[in-house]
Formats: C-alpha cells, structure tokens, sequence
C-alpha cells in the first residue's frame, strides 16, 4: 500500500514537472514571437519613418543635380554660341579680305593694260546709300593731279567720270547714275572690219547693264564684240574698255539701233579706282 502511493506520488511529481516545463516552453516561445511581431512593426515604422525623412533630401538632390546640369548647359551653350559668332566674324573677315584682294588683282591687271596713259590709283572712301548708282568719293584730289572730267576705271573697265576736285578728294560721276544728260560717253564698237560709233547714255538698274544708243540702223552688230571710248567727245581718252554687245535692238522709235552693254567695270562695289590722265590721244569736237 505504501509502495503504490509512493509510485503515485512519483508519477504526479513527474506530470507536474512536465507540465511545468511545459509551460515555460509555451512561454518562452509567445514571447519570442510577441517580440518578434513587435520588432518587426517597430523595424516597418522605423522604415517608413526613414523613408518619409529621406524623400526630401533626394528631391533636393535631385533638383541641385538638375539646376548643375542646366547651369552647366547653359555655359556650355554660351561658350558655342562665342565660338559660333568668332566663326561668323572670321568667315566675314575672310569674305572681306577676299573680295579685296580680287579688287587688288583686277586693279593690277588693268594696270598692265593702260601702259600707254598715266595713272592715278585711288581707294573708295564713300558711298552714299542714296546715291550708290550715281558717284562715289576717291581719297585722291588736286594736290595729287586730279582734274574735272578725268575718266576712272575699276576693274577690267571704265566706270566714270571724276565730276568734283577738292585738295584731297574727289567725286567721281558713275555711268549708271540716273542723269544720263550728266555722263554720255562716245564710244565705239570694234568690229573685225570696221568700228561702229554711238553714244553710252543710260543704265537698266535691273538688268544692270548700260546702253549705247544712236547706232547707224543698217550696221551689222556681232554679240560679244568689245565696246571702247572712242575719244570723240573730248572727255574720256581713246581705248578704254567699256564691256562687251549683250543684246542688239531697235530704239523706241524705231529710228536708231541700241545695245546693251555688259559692264566691264566694276559699278556696283568699286573699291579700288584708276583716275587716267588725258593725254594728246584726247580729240576735241
């Protein structure tokens, strides 16, 4: 009897230490879990916290990187802009020198083919806008020979009359100026045969050619055949080269034949002139 209560008492002691430790187990184990929940949604705050804190910091990065790129843009747009426009400059620049450096090489062409007169070379100095197809300002004047009615050249031909002398400059009257009256030229067509003689009077603005008139209406006319001065009118020294037959035609009235005259001179952007000297070539009316 006292045997099985001693055994009963072992097998209660034994349940009740399992029970116990089970208890604990069970215990250990929630609050593993109950902290492990727990730490978890502190670590999602913590998260979302730091993400709420960071997005301002990123956008303010984010717009100092964009206003460094657009400032860098910007000075690099500038500094090709400045390389653009110096481009520009040299282009202008070498058009320039270019343009004057053919004017220098007809001016020393023509040089060549005036051996026969005396020669005054001059530079354009002004050009009014206005008055552009009229006269144009030499730096060349009395003090240098220069005389009233001298005949000037620019390019490959004759472009004027000198119309005004000061001590040290003088107007040079073009033959496209509008006042035909104020500049007629006697000149002459060198045929292969025989020279045929009218007058240089007028100049199509649009065409920008000359036109020589009062020509004999049964004279035969070859297109291509040079125009000189004929030394006839008493101005302008005999030979000089006007241009060439462009076209051959009836006058309005139908009494006299014209030409149109491609210009051998340079009338539209003279920079460089040739004042000739009359000389006893000169015939006087």
């Amino acid at each position: 009897m006292n045997q099985f209560f001693n055994n009963k008492r072992m097998i209660v002691l034994l349940i009740s230490v399992i029970i116990f430790i089970s208890t604990i187990a069970f215990s250990i184990t929630r609050s593993r879990e109950e902290t492990s929940s727990s730490q978890l949604f502190i670590n999602d705050i913590t998260s979302l916290g730091t993400a709420i804190l960071a997005k301002p910091g990123e956008i303010a990065d984010s717009f100092v990187d964009s206003v460094d790129n657009l400032i860098h843009t910007y000075e690099e747009n500038q500094h090709l802009k400045k390389k653009i426009d110096d481009l520009e400059n040299m282009q202008a620049n070498l058009y320039s020198l270019t343009e004057e450096n053919q004017a220098m090489k007809e001016e020393l062409a023509l040089q060549k083919n005036l051996t026969e007169y005396t020669k005054i070379n001059a530079t354009v100095i002004a050009r009014n806008p206005d008055t552009w197809l009229d006269q144009i300002v030499i730096d060349k004047g009395s003090r240098d020979g220069l005389a009233v009615d001298m005949s000037v050249m620019s390019g490959q031909g004759l472009i004027g009359r000198v119309s005004e002398v000061s001590a040290t400059t003088a107007k040079v009257l073009l033959l496209s100026t509008k006042n035909a009256a104020a500049n007629r030229i006697s000149a002459e067509i060198q045929m292969a045969d025989y020279t045929i003689h009218g007058i240089v009077d007028n100049y199509e603005e649009k065409s920008h050619l000359l036109i020589m008139s009062e020509i004999d209406p049964k004279a035969k006319i070859e297109l291509g055949k040079q125009i000189v001065t004929s030394g006839l009118g008493g101005i302008s020294p005999k030979g000089l080269v006007i241009g060439t037959v462009k076209e051959v035609r009836m006058d309005e009235l139908g009494l006299f034949q014209e030409v149109t005259i491609e210009p051998a001179g340079n009338l539209s952007d003279a920079s460089f002139v040739t004042v000739i000297v009359r000389g006893s070539e000169v015939i006087e009316e």
